[in-house]
């Protein structure tokens, strides 16, 4: 069977998933939304994207994919652990949206093809929602960077939190870096992402994303050292301009890194060590030792939990726990053992974005950007559809000139 040429309507489907996974808890906006408004908004996007993908997909033709199986596999725990209503029917609601998330990304697997589609429709999408950040700084730059988050810019529009407007541009900053060095999009339309997306960074002062961003690049040009001599002039450009950085701009960095936080403060990171401290010291039956107390709004004793692995632990147990850990695992290893090439640098950089945002933000093991981080990586990571040999045109018939025709002898 040859390769399916991606319909249009599938970055329609994308788009419908982020816009589910944008969440209705933030900051407050210039015009104030319902939460049930939003909630409904996100909860229609997800429901029209698995109608609209099911529609492209009617003869239910999917690719094998680890990654999705695990996906599959979570929905086990979570149902478990949801079962007895300990968490109230939202737990229930919370494993129907997964299973949901989890089954349009079924459909959309029959187009992984180790391209670099789904990174576009991914640079897209989450560069749209930072347009209707800076919309929102330019209308109301108070209600846009309020005292309430220490002056940090959040969602005027939309209510975003820093942590997710920083995580939005550095994801779509490091994937255009590596198109770029990949020679796939020009320098100047790259510029009018990365620059934009760089000065809302730093307006967000999130120090997970900033990190994320600068390993996730390591990672991912290192791949590309031995067989890119773009990739070797930035790596050794950006290691020079980060030496000069540090010895010019060294007071300066240490002040946006420490955002006027007590040293105190900042070695608890910001308190969320207290909350891990808790979680773990609170009783659990073997039950919820395994399989969780179900799915829920991530966090502990009215408090964030900030930690993926916590808060997979708490609403999926350690069944949990271990399923998303092969997730990460499963496709580190595949992106180790594939060839250099611009998809696996891609691809790696995804990986090692969640993984070390993994430590301070929850999402790993449920609906959110974060999973669809990885499900793109896993898009790259799929190897190409073969295509079916064509069948060999039947050779044309030889006309016989009148004269060289027998013919009967009586």
């Amino acid at each position: 069977m040859s390769a399916d040429r991606t319909p249009r309507a599938v970055g329609v489907v994308w788009g419908l998933l982020v816009l589910n996974t944008l969440g209705s808890a933030g900051a407050r906006t210039i015009v104030v939304l319902p939460r049930s408004l939003i909630q409904m908004v996100t909860m229609g996007a997800l429901v029209a994207a698995f109608t609209l993908a099911l529609a492209l997909n009617l003869r239910l033709r999917i690719r094998a994919s680890a990654y999705l199986l695990l996906l599959t596999l979570l929905l086990v725990p979570s149902l478990i652990a949801s079962a007895d209503l300990e968490s109230g029917f939202g737990a229930l609601f919370r494993c129907a949206r997964l299973a949901l998330f989890v089954g349009t990304l079924w459909l959309l697997s029959r187009w992984w093809d180790g391209g670099l589609t789904f990174v576009r429709h991914h640079i897209r999408m989450y560069f749209a929602v930072l347009a209707l950040v800076a919309a929102g700084l330019v209308i109301s730059p108070g209600t846009a960077m309020p005292e309430l988050y220490g002056g940090r810019l959040v969602g005027a529009l939309w209510p975003l939190t820093p942590p997710q407007i920083g995580q939005y541009a550095a994801v779509i900053i490091g994937l255009t870096v590596l198109l770029v060095l990949g020679r796939r999009t020009d320098r100047t339309g790259a510029a009018v992402i990365v620059v934009p997306s760089l000065v809302l960074l730093a307006l967000t002062h999130t120090r997970t994303a900033t990190l994320g961003l600068l390993i996730g690049l390591a990672v991912a040009i290192a791949s590309l050292v031995l067989t890119s001599a773009a990739a070797r002039r930035f790596f050794a450009w950006a290691v020079l301009a980060a030496a000069v950085a540090a010895v010019a701009f060294g007071s300066a960095l240490r002040a946006w890194f420490l955002r006027g936080q007590s040293q105190e403060n900042f070695s608890s990171l910001t308190g969320r060590a207290k909350v891990w401290d808790a979680l773990l010291a609170a009783p659990r039956s073997t039950t919820e030792h395994l399989f969780g107390a179900g799915l829920g709004d991530k966090s502990f004793g009215g408090l964030p939990i900030d930690n993926s692995w916590l808060a997979v632990y708490h609403e999926q147990g350690m069944t949990g726990v271990v399923l998303v850990a092969a997730v990460v695992a499963v496709l580190g290893g595949v992106a180790l053992l594939r060839p250099p090439s611009l998809s696996r640098a891609c691809a790696l950089f995804l990986i090692s974005y969640c993984a070390i945002a993994s430590y301070t933000e929850a999402g790993l093991g449920d609906a959110s950007p974060y999973l669809l981080h990885l499900a793109v990586a896993a898009s790259l990571l799929a190897a190409p559809a073969a295509a079916a040999p064509r069948p060999a045109p039947a050779a044309p018939r030889r006309r016989v000139p009148r004269w060289a025709r027998t013919s009967e002898v009586t």
